[in-house]
């Protein structure tokens, strides 16, 4: 038995390292977010700098290893085998949820998703000892006290986080402007040394100030003189910044750079114990029971060496650190957990993620009405000169961020201070919690949040914040409904757990991959939002919807041939996987169409009231072509289903010769709009028609067969035949409107 449980251990450490990637998967959108919005330095040296600040901040967080091992439970109630099921309950649930967040690009919380596991699988356990024993009570079994205060300061933060972002970024805006160079000889300075001194005070000082690894003569003399040691950075900070200043440095890329550092640190710090202090308190507990067990049953075997604080060994940090750094630099799902957070905040307009809610309408409109008010009530001089605090552009900005540097720059100080407090006070804070809202609250403060956009803004933070409390609940329930499933079932149900955790991250890297690849690439469209030329735009916007429009033609053709030949050979399978396509062609073309009207309206002004039309009816017949396909796929699939009489002989070699031209149609109508040449484009649309109307011919012919042959066996067959009429006479149609519209939003 002890061999069975040495396996879990060695599990546990594994699904460790799974988790580092997991979570840094989901996390590294913390301390990347504003350096990659605001593009202060490409995303290599970024993650460079931020690896430093990983590094130092994984070997000294041992401190925070604590929170795992008596933060939730009280273990000296608790024996080997019930401390050993609720960890291995917690590794399993954490990797679960997060793994499906990180899938669906949304940004959660590894300190919310780690106590509330701790909590459901120790409340589980609890409530089963209590069944057993008269005498123990939820305050012996549960740190209720501090349980209570970790996730009173969870959820305070994220207040505090908001506001303060929100007053912060005002303040900064007001004083710099978005015209920043213009208002900073004196004045940025005096920011990067507040900055500096800042980071410096709760990192440096309280931080590594109370590291273990210092002397304890030099941690005393930081502590005594605290107060000189600040007034000194300040001074030292700030003259330093205005040299760099004036030898051109930009300073502002500089205080983003130093608070990534300090944020990826501080994020390592209070977070390293959210994916491996689970393990290696399992492996302590292990390593207890093998010597010091004697023979005793693992169920009576008390873990009262957990009660003590933890001594992690520095390489166990130091390997995490570089397995979180790894994580960091190649993870996919990493950038698509940053592009959330970043787009969710940027100043430019562009295709919002999030659609509107109810909730979001509201919250705008009663936001609007009470800015109307407070508006009134402020003198028309004080609230002019406020706007144009607002309104002075930069002439030379650049065109390929989502921020400026100074909302970056606040961003990443003001995160990094709440989270070190929160880590110096033994507090594990959430880092995804405090980071998102003083993101946004920044970007609401820096009026990123237009009338346009503020309703799909606000919906995207409500949609993350309910992310949040699902994470919280699904956590606690998961992990309790784990637990007691892995305590009854014994060791086969704990190994059950573990063979479906392996198979769910297999398939869950599998299917995103898929995802990723059918979704493609936004680049060309984030590319037209930062282009200041209209007349660029306008070229890009063209060669954007001819590419979309060719492949329509070419998928809609594919669809059709598949659904044709898949009726005629009774191909269920192929039918079904069809569906599957055209709805996922769908939502991709839907989000296409909103992506080319925003771009639009960056085109040169005449260019875009001219071709609007043109654009609009593409579009729509590039989703008419996916309707016309669905309607005509829908009753052959139910035919198939159904194990109803196949399609007769004489009826397919009837259909045969318009399949074939219709192919031949839809592929000249490709290669015209995919070359821009229509130098046959009337010739294509007279074929389409003279089909169009031979198809009528056959629809009435076929019709007049169904009445002279009424109850025959082939009746409903027959009905099915006659839709794949009619969808192919509108599938041409929509063949020629998309054509039409392609030439005339391209050729003049």
């Amino acid at each position: 038995m002890e061999i069975m449980y040495l396996c879990i251990v060695v599990f546990l450490l594994c699904l460790a390292v799974f988790d580092l990637f997991v979570g840094v998967s989901n996390d590294a959108v913390n301390f990347l977010q504003s350096a990659v919005g605001a593009r202060v330095a490409n995303y290599k040296t970024i993650v460079i700098i931020a690896s430093v600040g990983v590094i130092l901040g994984a070997v000294m967080s041992s401190g925070m290893m604590d929170v795992a091992r008596h933060g939730i439970m009280t273990p000296s109630q608790y024996s080997f085998e019930e401390v050993i099921t609720i960890f291995l309950a917690v590794m399993v649930t954490d990797v679960i949820i997060l793994d499906i967040f990180n899938t669906l690009g949304m940004p959660t919380s590894t300190t919310v998703s780690l106590v509330f596991e701790l909590l459901g699988g120790t409340f589980v356990i609890a409530c089963v000892k209590l069944l057993h024993d008269d005498n123990a009570t939820f305050s012996n079994l549960m740190n209720t006290e501090q349980a209570l205060k970790v996730i009173i300061a969870i959820f305070v933060s994220v207040a505090i986080a908001f506001v303060f972002g929100v007053i912060v970024m005002w303040l900064s805006r007001i004083i710099f402007t978005f015209n920043y160079k213009l208002h900073s000889r004196y004045s940025i300075a005096l920011f990067g040394g507040i900055a500096f001194t800042a980071l410096s005070y709760f990192i440096f000082m309280k931080g590594l100030g109370k590291s273990p690894y210092l002397p304890d003569n030099i941690r005393e003399f930081i502590d005594v003189n605290i107060k000189s040691l600040l007034f000194g950075t300040f001074i030292v900070s700030t003259l330093v910044m205005e040299v760099l200043y004036l030898l051109r440095v930009n300073i502002f890329k500089f205080v983003v750079l130093m608070g990534t550092f300090a944020l990826a640190m501080a994020f390592a710090g209070n977070d390293l114990v959210n994916f491996i202090g689970v393990p290696l308190a399992g492996l302590d507990t292990y390593k207890d029971f093998a010597t010091n067990g004697n023979g005793v049953a693992a169920s009576g075997f008390m873990m009262t060496s957990l009660m003590e604080s933890a001594s992690t060994t520095p390489i166990w940090l130091l390997s995490a650190g570089i397995i979180m750094i790894i994580a960091m630099a190649t993870s996919k799902k990493a950038q698509n957990v940053i592009k959330t957070s970043v787009d969710l905040s940027r100043q430019d307009e562009g295709d919002e993620m999030f659609g509107s809610s109810r909730a979001a309408r509201a919250i705008v409109r009663l936001s609007q009405t009470t800015n109307s008010s407070l508006s009134g009530l402020i003198p028309a001089r004080i609230v002019n000169w406020i706007d144009s605090r607002f309104k002075e552009k930069a002439q030379d900005a650049p065109t390929d961020v989502a921020f400026d540097v100074v909302r970056a720059a606040v961003n990443l100080v003001l995160a990094s201070m709440l989270i070190t407090i929160g880590t110096n006070l033994k507090l594990p804070l959430s880092t995804t919690y405090v980071t998102f809202m003083v993101a946004m609250g920044s970007s609401l403060a820096d009026r990123a949040w237009g009338r346009e956009s503020a309703v799909f803004r606000v919906t995207g933070v409500l949609s993350v914040i309910g992310g949040w409390f699902i994470t919280a609940g699904a956590a606690f329930l998961l992990s309790g409904v784990v637990c007691l499933i892995m305590f009854y079932g014994g060791i086969l149900a704990q190994m059950g757990f573990m063979a479906l955790v392996v198979f769910l991250l297999i398939d869950s890297n599998r299917k995103y991959k898929k995802k990723m690849l059918a979704e493609g690439s936004d680049s060309t469209f984030r590319l037209m939002m930062r282009t200041r030329d209209p007349e660029l735009v306008w070229d890009m916007l063209q060669r954007q919807v001819s590419r979309t429009q060719s492949f329509v033609c070419h998928f809609s053709l594919e669809q059709f041939n598949v659904i044709v030949d898949s009726f005629a050979d009774e191909n269920l399978r192929s039918l079904k996987k069809s569906a599957k396509e055209l709805q996922m062609e769908a939502r991709i073309l839907k989000k296409f169409s909103k992506q080319e009207v925003i771009a639009l309206k960056h085109c040169p002004v005449d260019t875009a009231i001219e071709r609007n039309t043109w654009l609009h009816v593409g579009a729509n017949s590039n989703k008419q072509f996916i309707y016309c396909l669905g309607r005509m796929l829908e009753p052959i699939l139910e035919h198939i289903s159904n194990g109803f009489n196949p399609l007769p002989h004489e009826l397919l070699e009837e259909f045969r010769p318009v399949q074939g031209q219709v192919n031949e149609l839809m592929k000249r109508s490709e290669a015209l709009i995919s070359t821009g040449r229509y130098d046959t484009y009337r010739d294509v649309l007279s074929d389409a028609a003279q089909l169009k109307g031979t198809l009528s011919v056959m629809r009435k012919r076929h019709i007049d067969r169904m009445q002279r042959a009424h109850g025959n066996a082939d009746f409903q067959v027959s009905v099915v035949y006659l839709n794949l009429l009619q969808e192919t006479q509108q599938f041409l149609s929509n063949m020629r409107h998309q054509l039409r519209a392609a030439k005339k939003f391209t050729v003049q």
